[in-house]
């Protein structure tokens, strides 16, 4: 088994609880309207601008030893940079509010998830970090273009809106396997072991996420 492998099978209970998610369901199904899918993307937005933050910071904090590591990660900057406004160009495909979206605060679960793998990098292992690349780039690659497909087809919403969603999606599969040959060229069994407890947290905290935004659109639904 490979180190990449191990990752995926350890971490495999934990997908599968975020995977039932419900709203998570209904959006593979496009059950999802519009007030959901902007609260969604509103929170995606206060996550993903941290993306490139957060790799600096990992980049920043690796020893010499994993130079090859650091220089993989300044590949990701690149690739990531201006993904948060790719948000909000769909936000606003829809006709939703991006100044409030950019001015309202994150809810809990979004800013605890950004804050907890910041506090991993800063404190405990910045290889830890890819435990949360693992969550959001193999989640996204397994649902987000068919979630996007579904959602615009049922609920009719403009092509135009889906940018994030479907950049995210098939056509990340190259970006999967990257990452998978970065993880296996980690050996050290603490490296191992921080990214499963992110990856763990990570796919708790997003699906939390995922549930704060059904309950407040539910709640200013009723």
């Amino acid at each position: 088994m490979t180190p990449f492998e191990y990752l995926k099978e350890a971490t495999a209970a934990s997908q599968q609880r975020f995977l039932s998610t419900p709203i998570l369901q209904r959006a593979l199904q496009g059950h999802v309207d519009r007030a959901e899918y902007i609260a969604f993307l509103g929170q995606a937005y206060h996550h993903v601008k941290h993306t490139v933050p957060l790799l600096m910071a990992c980049g920043a904090r690796l020893p010499s030893d994993k130079e090859w590591l650091r220089e993989a990660m300044a590949e990701y900057i690149e690739e990531e940079i201006g993904h948060q406004r790719w948000i909000l160009d769909d936000i606003r495909a829809l006709g939703g509010d991006t100044a409030a979206v950019i001015a309202a605060p994150p809810m809990a679960p979004t800013d605890l998830m950004v804050r907890y793998v910041r506090d991993v990098i800063t404190y405990d292992n910045p290889v830890g970090f890819l435990g949360m690349v693992h969550v959001l780039e193999g989640t996204s690659t397994a649902m987000a273009t068919h979630a996007a497909q579904a959602i615009r087809e049922t609920q009719g919403l403009p092509k135009g809106a889906f940018r994030y969603l479907e950049s995210h999606g098939s056509l990340d599969l190259e970006h999967v396997a990257f990452f998978e040959t970065l993880v296996n060229r980690l050996e050290a069994p603490e490296d191992m072991s921080w990214m499963i407890q992110v990856a763990d947290r990570v796919y708790d905290l997003y699906g939390q996420m995922f549930n704060a935004v059904e309950a407040c659109v539910g709640s200013t639904q009723a």
